[in-house]
């Protein structure tokens, strides 16, 4: 059905170009003619012939005037109406359009597995506990099939040589454990997993495109060619780098499971989605493969356009852009191969199911160690169960193009590069966690170098506590997701933010009918809640009457008397506790009622029940 583009130009928010409509025109025109030609035509109503040119003319300028407009309001945003100009509008300012969404859930897994005896302790047999891998597909009592995204290792263990899997005697017999039941837990997708094959002909295309056979696919998993080349997913053809994951092999593995590499990516593709008919193309380079392309200058003679007849001067040698086209700048094209493409797909709002909705498994994928008897391989096998929780979340139906004209609108404020210190903040916080967790982050400018940043992060260990220096691997990770966001000209120093380790002593007079314990009791708790890690950055002072305030606010409480802050470093004779190596000093920093922590370093409360004493006095 053809669409009225006039109609929807007129109820939409017009910008007026010209200012001119027919009315106007054919005024503009009358007056043209009775100043100009006063003699030749004076009857310029609508039954004469002069009224009848007029008319002609006046329609004509309308009509071109109304086009006019028209491409003037496709070039707004805000103001164009055509799906595909909208779309464009909405890719150029660098928002990605997709279609529906999967849900996203965590699941949990349990299985039965024997026990054993080993050290003089029972425990779960080790050489059963298996792996549980990605790909596995679960079902739901909607219909919604959901797979695991990611390897479940039953036999994991954490630095402390425990498992890492919740573990519960399920069987036991005079008081001996017979089965333990252990469970983990593992994101799932509601997309569904297809492997495409597209084999490419003989013939060289630059910027090839390959149309995928199912419609809104949510992401490219993995792209081979026959040959063994692996495609990369970019942004724009123009970017060679990617960043991949790599499992963290060094000692700090427990701290960040998984190390972040920049590695160069000849081989590379963009992915187009079409919202007409919901479905995805990959677009690939225009270099050639089997020319080498080797020069960080190009030659302009070996690109030249060769001109007969006038060689007498220079102005004919021209340049052939189209020859660029083969180098590698945008990537290879895949010519004479075969290309395996695995992606996922599907979503939708009908996607979200409820809690304790995923109860069967449709698709095993499980490992176990080769040592493995073949009663126990079907018995923990046949004792898999899944549950998830809590609700899935994350379906959504494709975005309309509202949404996407809203996505675009917003996207003008986000500059994909580090600017400003919020930039650098933000990207910091932005980094995924399995690279290694930056618990606080702070920038100052660095008074050596004014080109150049200092960046204080810092990190927490497993209980919870701020961690002195934060793992290399973190530091790495940083470093290397950040690079690819900085300007060329300026310069970042990832440093250690300085822990300082304070204690709290104080004395208050208390009310005779109020039990001294209990009023001290909750004092302590109150400077607690108030001195937690959660509630303090890196910069961040403490104010002394902050903390007088809680004191004396609490009921029983009819005076301070006395209160101190004391640094806390290095090992604690009398209660055995360790704190930094920051030597830290109260008394130099305090200035104006607050205490103030070094240059980039944050407060720490510790170990709260031995850093907070009080007594009545």
């Amino acid at each position: 059905m053809a669409k009225n583009i006039k109609k929807e130009i007129r109820t939409s928010k017009d910008i007026s170009y010209l200012n001119k409509d027919f009315d106007s025109f054919r005024t503009e025109l009358i007056r043209y003619a009775n100043v100009f030609y006063p003699d030749k035509i004076l009857d310029f109503t609508e039954s004469g012939l002069g009224g009848l040119f007029v008319d002609m003319a006046a329609y004509v300028g309308d009509v071109m005037s109304f086009y006019l407009e028209h491409q003037f309001n496709e070039t707004n945003l805000e103001t164009a109406v055509q799906d595909e100009n909208i779309e464009r509008l909405v890719r150029a300012a660098g928002v990605k359009i997709v279609g529906a969404s999967p849900a996203i859930v965590p699941v949990e897994f349990t299985i039965t597995a024997p026990a054993e005896f080993y050290e003089n302790e029972y425990r779960p047999k080790i050489n059963t506990l298996p792996k549980i891998r990605s790909g596995t597909i679960l079902g739901s009592k909607n219909g919604i099939n959901f797979t695991l995204m990611e390897d479940l290792d039953f036999a994991k263990v954490n630095a402390s040589g425990n498992l890492i899997a919740s573990v519960a005697i399920a069987t036991s017999s005079n008081n001996a454990p017979l089965t333990y039941t252990l469970k983990l837990t593992g994101v799932c997708t509601s997309s569904l997993t297809r492997t495409q094959s597209v084999t490419i002909e003989n013939n060289f295309r630059a910027f090839r495109t390959v149309l995928l056979s199912q419609s809104n696919i949510n992401e490219i998993i993995s792209v081979y060619d026959s040959d063994g080349n692996e495609y990369y997913e970019v942004d724009n053809l123009t970017q060679d780098v990617v960043f991949l994951r790599k499992d963290n092999l060094a000692n700090d593995q427990y701290e960040v499971q998984e190390r972040l590499e920049l590695v160069p990516a000849p081989y590379r593709f963009v992915r187009i989605y079409n919202r007409q008919n919901n479905t995805t193309s990959l677009r690939f380079g225009s270099g050639r493969q089997d020319v080498f392309d080797d020069d960080v200058i190009p030659d302009p003679s070996e690109h030249s356009i060769p001109l007969y007849g006038d060689r007498k001067t220079l102005d004919s040698i021209a340049i052939d852009p189209n020859s660029f086209l083969e180098t590698a700048t945008f990537g290879i094209s895949p010519n004479n191969t075969t290309l395996t493409i695995r992606y996922r797909y599907g979503g939708g709002l009908s996607h979200n199911v409820g809690p304790l909705s995923i109860n069967s498994v449709k698709d095993l994928i499980m490992d176990f160690p080769s040592s493995v008897e073949t009663t126990d391989y079907v018995s923990v096998r046949r004792s898999t169960a899944v549950s998830n929780l809590v609700s899935a979340k994350g379906g959504e139906d494709p975005p309309t193009l509202d949404d996407l004209r809203f996505a675009a609108l917003s996207a003008g404020n986000s500059q994909n590069r580090i600017v400003s210190k919020q930039d650098l903040i933000a990207r910091v916080y932005s980094m995924p966690n399995k690279f290694g967790r930056v618990y606080r982050a702070a920038v100052r400018p660095n008074r050596n170098n004014p080109l150049a940043a200092l960046l204080y992060v810092v990190s927490r260990d497993a209980s919870g506590k701020l961690l002195q220096n934060s793992p290399d691997s973190l530091k790495e990770n940083l470093a290397t997701y950040l690079n690819e966001f900085r300007m060329v000209s300026d310069a970042i120093d990832i440093m250690d933010s300085p822990i300082c380790n304070i204690g709290i002593k104080f004395s208050v007079s208390i009310e005779r009918n109020f039990s001294p314990q209990a009023v001290i009791g909750q004092v302590i708790q109150n400077i607690i809640s108030y001195m937690q890690n959660s509630a303090f950055q890196i910069d961040q002072p403490i104010s002394i009457s902050d903390i007088v305030n809680i004191i004396i606010n609490v009921d029983g409480v009819i005076s301070l008397i006395d209160l101190q802050f004391k640094e806390k470093s290095g090992l604690d004779s009398v209660t055995g506790n360790s704190y930094s190596q920051f030597n830290y000093s109260v008394a130099s920093n305090t200035s104006r009622g607050m205490i103030f922590p070094a240059d980039g370093g944050i407060f720490e409360l510790k170990y709260p029940e031995d850093d907070v004493v009080g007594e009545a006095v």
